[in-house]
């Protein structure tokens, strides 16, 4: 598997890089986040630590345009602990936030969870003229392809998974945040209101549940 770890700080890039490739995956680097997209332009990665308090680009901006084209899991990096950093990282559908200075070895075993969450299964699912394909975590409606964020995309699936079924908002930020997720229910309501305006014809088979969650309807 193939990362990129992209932060203007040579030594954290080589540290992060030695744990890295001890572990059995191929590295490469950018110092900065307009770098980190143009790389991504040209290159695939399995994962991306992002730091955010870069020159040129830092990584909020860099995050977003990179999710403009490609759904690639973002662990982002800063020596900013304050809830709104975080809160604004996790909008942006990065999948962890990691506070320097940080141990090499916690980074990793961050790094190999997010990995094995959305490497865990294989396959291709949908309803009507809807294909979630899990392969190439893509999804399409009446054959065109629908750009979506890593959280976006996790969330939409998890929803079709549990189509018909009631899900709580503790029971998303759980599911596809994680335990240890500092936000709120907002999070999930902006994630809800984002994932509605790209799914088009689907946007109302999300249906607000008031007091409890959310419930993706559909009849076969």
């Amino acid at each position: 598997m193939k990362i990129l770890i992209v932060d203007d700080e040579a030594l954290i890039r080589s540290v992060i890089k030695e744990y890295a490739e001890i572990e059995g995956y191929s590295v490469e680097e950018a110092s900065d986040g307009m770098e980190a997209v143009l790389k991504c332009k040209k290159e695939n990665y399995d994962l991306i630590i992002m730091d955010i308090m870069m020159p040129k680009l830092d990584g909020y901006q860099a995050v977003k345009e990179i999710h403009k084209d490609k759904n690639i899991p973002i662990m982002m990096l800063s020596a900013r602990g304050e809830e709104y950093d975080k809160l604004l990282g996790f909008d942006l559908g990065i999948d962890d936030y990691v506070q320097k200075p940080f141990s090499p070895k916690e980074l990793i075993a961050r790094v190999k969870a997010i990995l094995k969450r959305v490497n865990k299964v294989n396959k291709k699912f949908g309803v009507g003229n809807l294909v979630i394909d899990d392969d190439a975590r893509e999804v399409c409606i009446d054959g065109e392809k629908v750009v979506l964020t890593l959280k976006e995309y996790e969330l939409l699936k998890y929803l079709v998974e549990n189509k018909n079924i009631a899900v709580s908002r503790e029971q998303l930020l759980t599911k596809i945040w994680g335990y240890d997720f500092y936000g709120d229910d907002r999070t999930v309501d902006t994630h809800i209101k984002t994932l509605r305006s790209k799914i088009g014809i689907y946007k109302d088979s999300i249906v607000t549940l008031r007091g409890v969650g959310y419930k993706f309807e559909f009849k076969e």
